[in-house]
């Protein structure tokens, strides 16, 4: 019967685990010593050596014929320790057997003394799945075991275990494989199960198991179900990932702010059933290579790539400032954390590619807000709304704007001659709405003191007639007058001398009539001469 390749190979010494020489030296000198603890704790990610190590240890402490802290492979003990009918070392499997009455069985059968081994071992596997009160009960007959009894937990999940359980363990970290090591011993699997292995293909796989061997494995196995000659393009088909051709494509289209063409590469990948989540996990790995070129200044010792994608890689970090590449990783890191619970992850995607290589995107600048600025303004409309509340009117002081430059003067008012004006040449101002909407656009402040404002027309001379005693004061300001010309010389194509007056009491003569007879009067105000 086939049997996976990462059962098949997984080591069965301590010589034989790689890339964990400061676990497996320490456990070898203990059992050479017979300085043996009661309680182990291995952590670190998944298939990096942690449950494979306890095996190892477990059978090495009872073997007939122990050497160099290795066990032998040949007794009994070891043999049948390898078919799992050794009934001195118990694996239990805290993911399924995390309750109270597990834990409880557990120290009911550690006081028996071992059948047939000098040693009754307990491997706890995934033991940050234990139940609180499953903690509890096993925390006794761990800190004082009989002395038969050893304890090994393994977890991928430090945090999660209780410091009462930490601190009676000798506590091993495990660290992630190094690629080198992976990529020599996939070589050298390969060779043995005659696969034929191309070792560009060893790297990719490689990197792709971010440091577990069990993954890299698993990987090299469906691999050579794939294709019997594994190449690059073997595993890129068989795990479902982009070319890399493909990758800095998309990247160059980041660079050359392209979403048409990002958005094609991308539907390509899609057609050939590539995994949108993963093709955004590989996006995030070749961006953090481009960002480590930048600040590392052109090391590549960091780098997680090909030896011959540095030449591109090279390319994009001339291309692409730091300052956007990490922009554009924080996005890609954001749709990574969407994309696993949106419904639909090609979109979700797109999105995010569009706002990549978009430009009025990419090249978006984060500025710093002057808060003190924010708090002028809130403090000088809060002096209006106490003015307008008392009625007092009184002229709120505004910070006088920069002198406008030479070659934008303000524009000058058209001269009138207001003593030969009669009543009946004076229009109402038909569109006068729709000067009010245009000045509220650009001072809304001032535009509400013209609510129910009427305007008439004569020649160059427009009239404005305000409820609101407050615009007169402000209308007072140049500043207001000019704007408001600029909006009535934009809605109606020319410039007019304007004037104001407050009509807050309801005159018994028409507006235009009351203005022909108090023209020099003090009562019109000009707002600009």
């Amino acid at each position: 019967m086939y049997q996976a390749l990462y059962r098949k190979w997984r080591p069965r010494s301590f010589d034989d685990v790689i890339s964990q020489p400061h676990i497996t030296t320490t456990l070898k000198n203990q059992i050479q010593s017979g300085k043996t603890a009661h309680a182990y704790l291995f952590t670190g990610s998944r298939g990096t050596g942690k449950t494979t190590c306890a095996r190892i240890f477990a059978k090495a402490i009872n073997c007939l014929h122990a050497a160099g802290g290795n066990p032998c492979q040949q007794c009994e003990i070891c043999r049948d320790a390898e078919e799992f009918s050794l009934s001195d070392i118990i694996e239990i499997d805290a993911a399924s057997n995390n309750g109270v009455d597990d834990i409880r069985d557990l120290r009911d059968g550690a006081v028996y003394t071992p059948e047939r081994c000098k040693y009754k071992v307990y491997i706890i596997d995934e033991v940050h799945m234990l139940s609180q009160s499953a903690f509890n009960a096993l925390l006794k007959i761990m800190e004082e075991p009989p002395a038969f009894v050893k304890f090994i937990l393994a977890t991928t999940e430090i945090h999660k275990v209780p410091a009462t359980i930490v601190s009676r363990c000798q506590r091993f970290d495990f660290r992630r494989i190094l690629p080198e090591d992976i990529t020599d011993r996939l070589l050298y699997i390969a060779g043995e199960e005659q696969l034929s292995l191309d070792e560009q293909a060893a790297r990719l796989i490689a990197r792709l198991s971010d440091g577990g061997m069990r993954d890299a494995l698993s990987l090299l196995d469906q691999c050579a179900a794939y294709d019997s000659n594994i190449t690059l393009d073997t595993v890129s088909a068989a795990a479902g990932i982009a070319g890399r051709d493909a990758l800095f494509d998309l990247l160059d289209a980041m660079v050359r702010q392209d979403p048409a063409k990002a958005i094609g590469i991308l539907d390509a990948l899609y057609a050939k059933s590539k995994d949108m989540l993963r093709l955004c996990e590989e996006l995030i790995a070749q961006l953090r290579n481009v960002m480590l070129l930048h600040v590392t200044g052109g090391d590549t010792s960091l780098l997680a790539c090909m030896p011959e994608e540095i030449a591109r890689l090279e390319e994009i970090r001339s291309a692409m400032p730091l300052q956007q590449v990490i922009d554009r990783l924080s996005a890609l890191q954001s749709c990574n954390e969407r994309l696993g619970r949106a419904i639909n992850k090609r979109v979700e995607l797109e999105l995010c590619l569009i706002r990549l290589c978009s430009p009025q995107v990419s090249q978006k600048s984060v500025q710093t807000l002057d808060n003190s600025q924010i708090y002028d303004k809130i403090k000088q409309l809060e002096a209006t709304i106490a003015a307008l509340r008392q009625g007092g009117y009184q002229p709120i002081r505004v910070q006088e704007k920069p002198a406008a430059p030479a070659d934008r003067a303000t524009p000058e008012e058209p001269k009138v001659d207001m003593s030969r004006l009669r009543q009946e040449d004076f229009t109402p101002l038909a569109n006068w709405a729709e000067v009010l909407a245009a000045f509220n656009k650009v001072n809304p402040a001032v535009s509400g003191t013209l609510a129910n404002s009427k305007a008439y027309v004569n020649g160059n001379l427009l009239l404005i007639f305000a409820e609101n005693a407050l615009f007169m004061q402000l209308f007072r300001q140049r500043e207001h007058a000019v704007s408001l010309g600029d909006c009535i010389q934009q809605v109606l194509g020319k410039r007019y001398a304007i004037r104001a007056k407050c009509t807050a009491k309801q005159e018994t003569i028409s507006p235009a009539e009351a203005l022909i007879q108090k023209a020099n009067s003090s009562q019109i105000e000009t707002a600009v001469e």
